[in-house]
């Protein structure tokens, strides 16, 4: 069952391909979060839709919003990703235990061992503000996203 707006985000502490430790509390109080899940670095779907995220950073990040990518890839395979793509942004991995915060946010899938594509808007308080989960293989209208962020933050 994916996390639903108006619910209080589960907090997490993930490793960022700097094997930096990142809370979501970290941001509570001082900035929004747009959580995105993903299922692998390196694939055709999620590269795209990093990439819009990379290109439109502006968009979705900026003194009052935060955007974090969650995947149970290694931080070694998301700092190989990072650097080869130019993602300024952190890309946390949600590696071991495998899948434990994609699992919080209903987002995990336990046959294919991965997340599917969870998109969460958690505002400075913790709630859901925007919640939305496509299939693996079924892109995302980051349109949404833009439209959730504006509002949010006016």
């Amino acid at each position: 069952m994916t996390i639903e707006v108006g619910a209080q985000a589960p907090d997490f502490t993930l490793p960022d391909y700097n094997k930096q430790k990142v809370s979501l509390a970290d941001f509570r109080g001082d900035k929004n979060v747009l959580l995105v899940f993903y299922p692998f670095a390196f694939s055709g779907v999620c590269h795209g839709e990093l990439c819009e995220i990379r290109d439109d950073l502006s968009e979705f990040q900026n003194d009052q919003v935060q955007v974090l990518g969650v995947s149970v890839d290694s931080p070694f395979a998301l700092k190989a990703w990072a650097d080869q793509e130019g993602y300024t942004f952190p890309l946390l991995s949600d590696f071991w235990p495998h899948g434990e915060t994609a699992k919080a946010y209903g987002v995990f899938n336990e046959d294919a061992g991965m997340a599917v594509r969870g998109t969460f808007l958690i505002d400075t308080e913790g709630k859901v503000r925007f919640a939305e989960a496509n299939q693996p293989g079924e892109a995302r209208d980051q349109s949404v996203w833009k439209k959730a962020v504006t509002e949010l933050t006016g």
